[in-house]
């Protein structure tokens, strides 16, 4: 359905009264909150660009789609209360049919500073699920079928996703318990250690543990997809080769175009295509960068999508521009240890940016799409990065 979407303009918890069952803030913009460029095409060029939305199956490998705080320094206090708000109105503009959807995460700090508890990860999902069930727009995905059926119906099907497996602690039925509440990926690690493996922060990397190991085959025996966007080298080579299934690496770029550790090497993303797997281009601000663009637009991450094109072939890139509503790059401030923003980022220089300029939030996916027919992709080609490659491996994991 590309951008007609069946949206009625749900607020999330509208179900309730603000203020006195729960804490009301002042939210950011979805849409246009700042002048992120719209990749200029011609008129046909724009058709043609809506035609492949309409026509093809778009997905967002990883995001968090979430509105965040106008003030920013008042998201300690929202994450603290459990209560995120979803972008209903942003991803209606989005052009997208299937988002994975990685909730609070390490930001989940109702109960601990430190996150990542299994009490908090609990609450944060559940109460996502409560305000899911109260509109039709957003579908909680369960399979294949559902981002079918939304992309047929004009509706958005929601992956409930989580970053790490930290939360399950050495708890291997865990698994199971996080599969019947509706997660369908998960990454092995995030960029600390846990008792799986070696997260990408890490000096050394002495890849995955032999509980990581029994974690690997659980999920695949359960149908949950295996995420190395944040681990360790080492880690991330172990669990492509342990898994029976392909894995992702949801959110990531090449380190060959930007030395840190947040970017994987030629080595590894040849491992992840070699089993089948796919590379989601990265747009969180400062980190898919080049020497070319050392300031952080839709054309650094771009040139990240054609090295890896070039590298893996077109059957093994997608879209995972990690991007949330609002100030993403004030989050990284008021967070930058927690999230280990500068161990992650390197010491490089780049040029500072308020925001991503053309791929700022979820809602600007279709610039993915304009840029591609801008530069003469094939509409086949650019059928599969848009979602097609990320689909064929949802066939093969999910068990739906």
């Amino acid at each position: 359905m590309g951008m007609h979407k069946h949206y009625a303009g749900y607020r999330s918890y509208q179900y309730l009264d603000a203020e006195s069952d729960y804490k009301a803030f002042r939210l950011a913009k979805q849409v246009e909150r700042v002048p992120s460029a719209r990749v200029a095409l011609s008129p046909g060029q724009e058709q043609r660009a809506q035609d492949l939305l309409a026509r093809h199956v778009a997905i967002s490998m990883h995001d968090h789609p979430v509105v965040v705080p106008e003030d920013v320094t008042e998201i300690f206090e929202q994450k603290r209360l459990g209560r995120d708000f979803s972008g209903f109105e942003g991803l209606a503009a989005s052009g997208l049919d299937a988002v994975f959807d990685n909730l609070m995460n390490g930001l989940c700090t109702i109960t601990s500073h430190a996150g990542w508890k299994w009490s908090d990860i609990i609450h944060d999902l559940g109460m996502r699920l409560c305000d899911l069930a109260h509109q039709d727009f957003i579908v909680v995905c369960d399979g294949v079928r559902d981002i079918l059926t939304a992309h047929q119906t004009g509706r958005l099907a929601l992956v409930p996703t989580l970053e790490s497996a930290t939360p399950i602690e050495n708890e291997l039925d865990r698994l199971d318990v996080l599969y019947g509440f509706g997660v369908r990926s998960m990454g092995i690690t995030y960029s600390e250690s846990n008792v799986l493996g070696s997260g990408l922060r890490e000096a050394g990397d002495a890849g995955l543990t032999d509980f990581g190991r029994q974690a690997v085959e659980r999920m695949n025996k359960l149908g949950i997809l295996i995420d190395t966007a944040h681990c360790g080298d080492q880690t991330t080579l172990d669990t492509i080769e342990v898994s029976q299934q392909p894995t992702v690496i949801s959110h990531a770029g090449a380190r060959a175009l930007w030395d840190t550790p947040r970017l994987k090497p030629d080595h590894v993303l040849e491992a992840l295509a070699a089993k089948g797997g796919v590379l989601g281009i990265e747009a969180a601000p400062h980190t898919t960068l080049t020497e070319r663009h050392p300031r952080h637009t839709l054309d650094s991450c771009m040139e990240h999508f054609e090295y890896a094109v070039r590298l893996l072939g077109i059957d093994h890139v997608g879209f995972g521009p990690d991007t949330m509503f609002g100030d993403h790059v004030g989050l990284h401030r008021a967070y930058a240890a927690q999230l280990s923003v500068t161990k992650v980022l390197g010491n490089k220089s780049f040029q500072p940016v308020a925001y991503v300029d053309g791929l700022e939030n979820p809602a600007d996916f279709p610039n993915i799409v304009r840029w591609l027919v801008k530069h003469g992709y094939s509409d086949e080609d650019i059928a599969k990065v848009m979602g097609g490659n990320a689909l064929r491996v949802l066939k093969q994991v999910w068990v739906r």
